[in-house]
Formats: structure tokens, sequence, C-alpha cells
């Protein structure tokens, strides 16, 4: 596995660095976001480390010219010591695929680090797919086990930000954020909406992909939702 690290704390990075070395992977470092983002449009990467807080090129901005303007479909994990809500949304938005604060354990992040190398493509790609269930972002079809599933267009939002975000549980705001934005309605909408949705993607299939993990939010996943 190829990894690029795009950290300006040189300590952080070393440590990063030397981790995965230690695990077998190919790894490439920047100290800044304009090399950063220099060796993320020229090479292939099956996954980048990239800081929030970084000189030339910030990396919210660098994550989202990845995506717009290099149509780069690398898994990008973001590390920073901005924890808020706020913040991840920001992080997710512009492209993101996962999201650690400092301090971390380098185990984990090796863990993330491996299940994004496996997830399928986020954002980007038109055709998502979790398990049996496929979805095509430019045909806007959904299909489980080989059939065809019809959605009005808020559930096909939310399924795709579910899918986009997969094997990782996420917050109830996030969602919110991402199908409403700043205006999201009453509080028991989007329980609804996901119970609808549980009802047209899951119950007839007798596996559920869409998972409560009760006091921190949802999980859409076809492994054990424990993991």
């Amino acid at each position: 596995m190829r990894v690029l690290i795009i950290e300006d704390n040189q300590d952080i990075a070393a440590s990063i660095f030397d981790y995965l070395e230690f695990l077998g992977y190919t790894v490439d470092a920047a100290g800044d976001g304009v090399t950063g983002l220099h060796l993320a449009v020229t090479n292939d990467y099956d996954v980048i480390i990239l800081d929030l807080g970084l000189p030339g090129i910030d990396g919210i901005t660098l994550c989202r010219r990845l995506r717009t303007d290099a149509q780069r479909l690398i898994p990008i994990l973001m590390l920073t010591a901005r924890d808020s809500l706020e913040n991840k949304l920001d992080g997710f938005n512009s492209g993101a695929d996962d999201y650690m604060a400092k301090p971390f354990s380098l185990k984990e992040l090796a863990a993330r680090i491996k299940v994004l190398s496996e997830r399928t493509c986020r954002t980007l790609n038109p055709q998502l797919k979790v398990g049996d269930l496929s979805l095509d972002l430019n045909a806007h079809e959904v299909f489980r086990a080989g059939k065809h599933i019809i959605l009005n267009p808020t559930q096909f939002r939310i399924l795709t930000f579910l899918m986009q975000n997969a094997h990782r549980v996420i917050e109830r705001k996030e969602i919110e954020y991402a199908v409403w934005k700043e205006d999201p309605p009453d509080s028991d909408a989007l329980r609804t909406h996901l119970s609808n949705l549980r009802q047209i993607i899951d119950k007839p299939f007798g596996r559920a992909l869409l998972h409560t993990v009760r006091g921190f939010g949802y999980k859409f996943t076809d492994r054990n939702a424990e993991d």
C-alpha cells in the first residue's frame, strides 16, 4: 500500500512515517500544502493522510481542489487538533473520507487507513456499493440483490451520504447538514426518513445495512455494526 502524509508537524509526520513503514507500507511525506497537492496529483496513492492546518494551502482547500479540480478519487483521512462538529463537517463536505483528532493512536490510524484503502471510492465515484446494495449517482438508480429500488429525492440523498461514509459512525447532525444544509426540518424528520429507508432497503432482504449506534448515531455497513 502506498500512503501520502501531508503534515507540517515534523514529529507527528515522522511518527506516522516510521510506523507505516514498519507495517510494510510505501510512504511519501510533505510538510506543506503546495508540495502535498503536487505529490497527490502526480502520483498514485491508496490513502492520503491530510492535516487540516497547513502552510501554503490549508487542508480543506487542498482536499476540495483534489476532488473538484484534479478529480482525484484517493481516500483522504483528515488529521487535526480541531475536533468540533463544525470542523468535521467542513472536512467531510470538502471531500474527506474520515477524520481523526490529535492526539491519536497509531494503531487506530493504521486500522482506519486499511478500511479506507478497501472502501469503494466515494463522492466523485458515480458507482457506490456496500454489500449487495449499489447506487448510481448519474442514473439515480438503486439496486439491492439485483432488485430495482425506488426512492424519493430525500431518501436518495440520505442513502448517498450514508454509502459515501460507509463503515463509520455518523452523527445525526452530519446527515442533516449533508441533506438540508443550514435549514434542517424538525427533529423527527430525519428519524422518519431513516425508518422509511429501512423499510425499503433492508426489511425485504433479511439483512440490515443501516444500523443505529445508540448514543452516537448511525452506521451503514454490511459488516458487524459493532466493529
